[in-house]
């Protein structure tokens, strides 16, 4: 088996990934990277949402699914995001909008007045 991770585990940061990234990166492991990832998460970090997306993934191994192709350490969407910040600046946000305080824009609210 292939000890290419920290601790031996088939994902080297396996302990600081994300549930959403586990859920796409385990897809390239084999089941007996899936279980040994199972094991160690029962024996350290016992976190139910983790032990569920690797269980599962393990039932589709086990009833014929076969790994995807890729590289378990190449798509990280936790260290994803735009490189130096937000991509909004104020020359590309939306012009400031005031609503009305009453009514909307097509029908105004009425003056409060008597009633004939």
């Amino acid at each position: 088996m292939d000890r290419s991770g920290r601790d031996g585990l088939p994902l080297s940061d396996y302990d600081q990934l994300p549930l959403g990234s586990l859920e796409s990166r385990i897809r390239s492991l084999t089941s007996e990277q899936v279980e040994e990832l199972l094991t160690h998460e029962k024996e350290h970090g016992r976190r139910v949402p983790a032990t569920q997306v690797l269980s599962a993934r393990l039932d589709q191994l086990r009833n014929g699914a076969q790994p995807t192709g890729g590289d378990p350490s190449g798509l990280r969407p936790e260290a994803g995001g735009t490189p130096g910040g937000s991509p909004v600046s104020p020359r590309t946000s939306a012009e400031p909008y005031n609503p009305p305080p009453h009514g909307t824009p097509d029908q105004r609210g009425k003056p409060k007045g008597d009633r004939f």
